[in-house]
């Protein structure tokens, strides 16, 4: 019996706002939800992010009209793969939404459970976000191309997961207070002395401080320190580096300071996907980096 295997994404990983090349991978989405202004959205075709973060830079009390996300319809994600099954795939390998930013990996995980008897599913948490979690399902898909087990490719997945990074800055605090990610004096005395973070993802896949200093510009300038410090001596060939972001002013300001650290983005610009950025407002910019393993590296 042929092995058909497909690979799917969670819509969070931005395929669908990235360079049109990566298209011809074919990665099915996986739609996370999103509320705003009383509406509900699949994030996707049907919510343009840059008109999304837009409308939240531009919106009346932000306090009173956050966005809400939701996991995946269950029903919705059981009948992708039951079309799938009857297309004659016989296995699936989903990159999901860092589990540290809701139960959209579980949901899968449990979803996946129920097709034991008809198809071979493998749930990653990707640990991540944004494009950086796009470029692992578009790397799965590259290595099924190959005719690689899937074994193998969860190990190479998991090795780029212990080395990935997201970074960056919130220009302002004002989404990440209301929707309680900073609580009680924290919260209060940073939007007061205009404490502009700098964030990562830890290796358990949540969004936690690396810096914290009082402007825009020298949290941007710390982030270039610290990219610079993940990359060490890496050649460019070796990796993967493209700024992430959410509205236009914040990057605009990174493209500009990045020219005195020599950093050189190697890829295209990806915009956050609103089911990513919407608790962090639209003045996030920074870098992902995706690091591509060399021959002399071992796997293990």
């Amino acid at each position: 019996m042929e092995n058909k295997r497909y690979v799917m994404c969670t819509s969070t990983g931005c395929i669908e706002y990235g360079p049109e090349r990566y298209k011809k991978y074919d990665i099915g989405i996986i739609r996370v939800r999103l509320t705003f202004l009383g509406v509900e959205y699949e994030e996707g075709p049907d919510l343009d992010p840059v008109e999304f973060y837009r409308q939240q830079e531009t919106i009346e009390n932000p306090k009173d009209n956050l966005p809400k996300t939701a996991i995946p319809d269950a029903e919705k994600v059981r009948k992708q793969f039951n079309e799938l099954y009857e297309k004659g795939y016989n296995e699936l390998i989903i990159i999901a939404i860092s589990s540290g930013l809701g139960g959209t990996y579980n949901e899968l995980r449990l979803i996946s459970e129920e097709y034991v008897d008809k198809m071979k599913i493998t749930v990653i948490d990707s640990r991540i976000t944004a494009f950086n979690e796009g470029l692992l399902a578009i790397k799965a898909a590259e290595m099924v191309e190959k005719g690689i087990p899937t074994e193998q490719i969860v190990k190479e997945i998991e090795w780029i997961k212990a080395r990935q990074e997201f970074m960056g800055i919130d220009g302002k605090l004002d989404y990440l207070i209301y929707n309680g990610r900073l609580k009680g004096g924290k919260a209060f005395m940073g939007k007061m002395l205009s404490i502009c973070p700098v964030i990562h993802f830890s290796r358990e896949g949540e969004v936690v401080p690396l810096a914290s200093v009082r402007t825009q510009k020298k949290a941007l300038q710390k982030t270039c320190e610290l990219i610079k410090e993940k990359i060490g001596n890496r050649d460019p060939k070796d990796y993967i580096l493209f700024h992430v972001y959410t509205g236009p002013s914040a990057i605009t300001e990174l493209r500009e300071i990045e020219k005195d650290y020599g950093i050189e983005c190697n890829h295209e610009d990806v915009i956050m996907s609103p089911v990513s950025g919407c608790h962090n407002g639209p003045w996030l910019a920074g870098y992902e980096f995706f690091p591509l393993r060399r021959d002399d590296e071992p796997l293990e």
